[in-house]
């Protein structure tokens, strides 16, 4: 009988993976981007300490964040999220 099994995730997708969600990405939105599933996700972020916040908290966050920015530095935070969509598409 053959088995049937998916090897396992490479050290260096799961160390980005914990990265990620430390800086606030959350585990569901990055396992639809990158193929993995998201209890992986979580599972490899409790195994490394980090933890993981709700999609509400992590939208809670962004936009206080923003509001508290000059007008300046809310200008410079759109041109640089742009760049890293445009880095990230590469």
């Amino acid at each position: 009988m053959t088995q049937n099994y998916k090897p396992a995730y490479p050290p260096e997708l799961r160390q980005q993976m914990v990265e990620l969600v430390a800086l606030g990405k959350c585990p569901k939105q990055l396992s639809k981007e990158f193929g993995c599933h998201y209890t992986s996700i979580q599972t490899w972020c409790r195994a490394a300490g980090v933890p993981i916040r709700s999609s509400q908290a992590i939208a809670f966050a962004a936009t206080s964040s923003v509001a508290s920015l000059s007008a300046n530095e809310r200008q410079e935070l759109l041109e640089l999220r742009k760049k890293l969509k445009r880095v990230e598409m590469e």
